[in-house]
């Protein structure tokens, strides 16, 4: 029998391709979010190059290479699951999708603490 179930019913959510499928979909969002703004600190270039070393001065503080290591988790999550989905696709990689997924999101995450080290290795944290 067919059992009605809310629209607020996330038990179909349950399953980690369902979260790989909405993360993927998430992370592309945020890097069209990246992409917009980098056009925008790119054509900062047209106003000069007192303007560009303005904007690059503010990008180029502490909060920002906090966010930049978490670009860098975003492009790292969307490029191991975008291989995990053509893995899937095309070489039958469906019988062995989940543990695909922790073995890629276990790489990626690996390579963002070292990346992510390398990144904030060049921050000057102030103190106080």
């Amino acid at each position: 029998m067919y059992k009605r179930t809310r629209f607020y019913d996330f038990t179909y959510y349950n399953f980690i391709g369902s979260w790989a499928w909405i993360l993927h979909r998430l992370a592309g969002l945020a890097l069209i979010f990246y992409l917009c703004l980098h056009i925008w600190v790119i054509n900062s270039l047209t106003h000069g190059e007192a303007a560009f070393n303005n904007v690059m001065a503010f990008l180029n503080g502490v909060p920002f290479k906090l966010l930049e290591t978490g670009l860098w988790g975003v492009i790292l999550f969307h490029a191991f699951n975008g291989v995990r989905i053509v893995i899937i696709d095309f070489f039958k990689g469906s019988l062995v999708h989940k543990k695909l997924f922790i073995v890629l999101i276990a790489v990626a995450f690996i390579l963002w603490a070292l990346g992510s080290y390398l990144i904030l290795q060049h921050v000057q944290w102030r103190a106080g």
